[in-house]
């Protein structure tokens, strides 16, 4: 699977990002909802990337996880009736929403294949 060749399995990549082996499956599972890897079982089995890494952006990944917000400031709601929260919650709506986007827009910019060492 390194470099968009072959498969790996669970225990190789887990031994690759010194981690557990069920933790590689949980992500690899989230990425293959989203159509980025395949599983195959058996002895010569292993995930596969299913795209070409130029393909498959930080926002795919970012989104294969439904990440909800990216921020956890959060509008106040203890005084419904109170003119000031409710003006300062719609600009801190508008606020995180434009950020948000913003951070989306650069995630879409970087795709996987940038990661890889340049040949010089």
């Amino acid at each position: 699977m390194s470099f968009n060749e072959g498969t790996a399995t669970s225990e190789t990549i887990a031994a690759m990002l010194d981690t557990n082996p069920v933790v590689v499956r949980r992500i690899m599972g989230a990425l293959r909802e989203g159509g980025y890897v395949s599983s195959e079982r058996g002895p010569n089995g292993g995930w596969r990337l299913e795209r070409p890494l130029r393909e498959i952006t930080f926002l795919n990944i970012y989104r294969a996880f439904d990440p909800g917000s990216p921020f956890t400031i959060a509008t106040s709601d203890d005084h419904p009736k109170c003119v000031v929260e409710r003006a300062a919650n719609r600009a801190l709506s508008l606020a995180l929403s434009e950020a948000a986007a913003r951070f989306e827009q650069s995630l879409s910019k970087i795709t996987l294949d940038q990661l890889l060492p340049r040949k010089t």
